[in-house]
């Protein structure tokens, strides 16, 4: 059975004893008794959400043939709420059994890396990868390396683990740049959301000399035509990634926030929220390509309108499976602490991943998603096979 046709292992629904919000947690698969996808907190979450983001986890892995399977956390909470943390502390602790033993989690929408490790800190958990951690042959070893990985220092004054994925989805972009022949300085970008993936992929494109023209956040979408100033701009964000705007240059246009996707760009990213790009404004989308770096940001009847105008979509299960891919990576020991190491095998694996996509759209207008699906759904095969064969180990140093 296709991996996109399997029903989910697990939905649990959760409901806090204390405010009543509802919680959510779905195992896609399991690879080696193991599934990874990060927690995500946001007013209207639902369990459908979460399932289509456990599915797109399940890509992802095997996509990156990481030999661990797909599973999400959703809490129906707003992360601005003063109770929000003690939810997520409870939701956390009434997930243990399966965080304990198979699932491991990270950060997502609304929950930063740093909140989701000091809540498994206060329930002597260590680290939100626990669940691999504790397998590993040396688990203080590999939660040195994992810890060391993430608070790694990177130029512009972040930290390897809060841009890493959005320096993969930059690297998706540069290679459907080079597939185009387009010059760096030439093309231009928009962005819906400058959060740690949409902000980190603004910050290494700007550094790759690209045009970023548009960004978006909450309070709506700035503009300049020769490109924005995205040091600047990412320096004067909040810890909810939304920019200043007293600190916003008088020259950058102002405009309503949903003008971002409908940008006169190269391409366009939206990197803010789940199905942002729907049957009502898929028409608007005026960008040549589409690169999702949020989790299912484009809704499947709107992926369909952009294939018939001409525009395809790179799918966020490839474009956005850098911090995925490199946690693995950093817990599997191919990388350790080094930003130079992490971001060279990052790239090369992104920009093996790319061409094929662009070439069968090219040559038999056959959508980026279904090319990715095939890759996905050979590798899952490949990792049931050797699973039953009692041949993939999964080791971790």
């Amino acid at each position: 059975m296709a991996l996109v046709d399997c029903e989910p292992l697990l939905r649990v629904t959760w409901t806090d004893p204390v405010t009543g919000k509802h919680g959510y947690l779905v195992v896609h698969s399991l690879v080696a008794g193991l599934a990874t996808g990060g927690t995500r907190m946001r007013a209207g979450c639902t369990l459908s959400e979460v399932e289509d983001l456990a599915r797109g986890m399940a890509f992802k892995t095997a996509v990156f043939d990481l030999p661990v399977g797909g599973a999400k956390g959703g809490i129906d909470c707003d992360p601005k709420d003063p109770q929000a943390r003690d939810v997520l502390r409870r939701f956390v602790a009434a997930m243990r059994p399966w965080i304990d033993g198979h699932w491991v989690t990270a950060e997502d929408l609304g929950v930063p890396q740093h909140l989701i490790d000091d809540v498994f800190a206060d329930l002597g958990l260590d680290q939100s990868y626990h669940a691999a951690i504790r397998r590993a042959a040396d688990p203080q070893t590999t939660l040195s390396r994992v810890n060391a990985g993430l608070h790694s220092p990177v130029p512009g004054g972040y930290q390897l683990g809060d841009v890493v994925g959005g320096y993969g989805v930059a690297q998706s972009c540069l290679g459907v740049m080079h597939a185009r022949d387009w010059t760096p300085g030439e093309t231009t970008v928009a962005i819906q959301g400058v959060g740690t993936m949409g902000g980190g992929a603004a910050w290494y494109l700007h550094e790759a000399g690209l045009k970023v023209v548009t960004v978006a956040d909450a309070a709506g979408a700035l503009h300049h035509p020769d490109g924005l100033d995205v040091p600047a701009l990412l320096d004067a964000r909040d810890t909810f990634g939304e920019i200043d705007r007293s600190r916003v240059p008088t020259d950058v246009a102002r405009l309503p926030r949903q003008a971002v996707l409908s940008a006169d760009v190269d391409v366009l990213i939206p990197a803010a929220i789940s199905y942002a790009i729907t049957p009502t404004n898929a028409a608007d989308v005026a960008a040549r390509f589409v690169i999702e770096a949020a989790n299912a940001s484009t809704t499947p009847e709107a992926e369909a309108i952009l294939a018939a105008r001409g525009i395809p979509v790179v799918p966020d299960f490839v474009a956005n499976a850098g911090a995925a891919a490199w946690a693995w990576w950093l817990l599997l020991g191919r990388i350790d602490a080094d930003p130079v190491l992490s971001f060279s095998v990052l790239r090369q694996e992104m920009m093996s991943k790319i061409p094929p996509l662009i070439e069968a759209w090219d040559t038999d207008g056959v959508p980026p998603r279904a090319t990715a699906l095939r890759l996905a759904d050979w590798q899952t095969e490949q990792h049931r096979a050797a699973e039953a064969d009692g041949h993939l180990l999964v080791t971790i140093p």
